[in-house]
């Protein structure tokens, strides 16, 4: 499997994220060997805080949630995904699939990490891969956070907007992502912000996995992995750990997207959900340090 690796300094001095880089080298498809990216901050010894990233985004998305929750004493991992961030990114479309997003993630957090006693949050994507881990190993999580995300059986309706988004990310000529996470946002993004989500992109070439990821997810019961989600969700179905729902009023892609947990989850029986207000897709950006707050109390409240 071919990929590109973006040079290290297209990550110097960006804006609120001072971490340092961990890497993991996962099993490709062809006796390989693919670079994966995580953070890793707090203290070691405490069970950790899984922190997902979707689509088009990396782990600069979390840089505003970081600091409370190693304030509040927990561990934080946020992986950069396989074609995203500072993982490495395979340079064909076709060297992309569900499958494998959810294999690589597997890897780095169970085999190579070994993580246990872990409280999840995903939003996009990092719910939809996020989520079959919990459903694969539900021992490993103590609890789980949702937000702007789902697990899709493709027996659903897809929103207007996320078709729309679905066809401009395989036709459009230019994909820009530092103003795709801008448009995603509220409020607009720094100049330097932006900059931080391009960083991972010099050139199209890096983009096959950003490009070609919306159209993994399973509108209808034709697509790939609809049968493993729909075995996912009937684990789902007999999670009565905590389970706390944190959709954002202004996400036109997600919007209702709760109502499924709340209805089929036995754990989000009688959590304090919110909703957040004045957020767009990326929550994170617009409302990261509430957010963050809402998660350390959900903690600190079902130890």
């Amino acid at each position: 499997m071919k990929y590109v690796r973006t040079p290290d300094e297209r990550f110097a001095n960006l804006p609120g994220y001072p971490y340092e880089p961990h890497y993991a080298d996962i099993a490709d498809t062809e006796g390989g060997r693919l670079r994966m990216h995580y953070l890793d901050e707090g203290p070691r010894d405490a069970a950790p805080v899984l922190l997902l990233h979707g689509e088009p985004s990396w782990s600069y998305l979390y840089r505003k949630m970081i600091p409370i929750l190693i304030d509040a004493g927990h561990r934080v991992i946020a992986p950069d995904l396989i074609g995203f961030g500072k993982s490495d990114k395979p340079l064909e479309v076709t060297d992309y699939s569900y499958a494998r997003h959810v294999t690589w993630t597997s890897e780095l957090i169970f085999d190579v990490l070994d993580l246990d006693h872990m409280t999840f949050f995903g939003q996009d994507w990092g719910g939809l891969i996020g989520l079959r881990l919990v459903a694969a190993r539900p021992e490993r999580f103590d609890r789980v956070v949702t937000g702007n995300t789902g697990l899709p059986r493709g027996d659903g309706k897809a929103t207007e907007a996320f078709l729309a988004w679905q066809k401009f990310s395989r036709e459009s000529p230019k994909f820009d992502i530092g103003a795709l996470v801008n448009g995603g946002s509220l409020q607009r993004l720094s100049d330097g912000e932006i900059a931080a989500y391009d960083a991972p992109f010099p050139d199209d070439t890096y983009k096959s996995g950003a490009r070609i990821f919306p159209s993994f997810v399973p509108v209808d019961e034709t697509f790939p992995e609809v049968t493993e989600n729909r075995a996912a969700w009937e684990v789902l179905r007999t999670f009565t750990k905590p389970w706390l729902c944190t959709f954002s009023d202004k996400d036109p892609i997600t919007a209702g997207g709760d109502a499924l947990f709340l209805r089929e989850v036995p754990g989000t029986a009688g959590q304090p959900h919110v909703t957040i207000s004045d957020a767009g897709h990326f929550l994170q950006e617009n409302k990261g340090e509430e957010l963050a707050h809402v998660i350390v109390n959900f903690i600190a409240s079902t130890r």
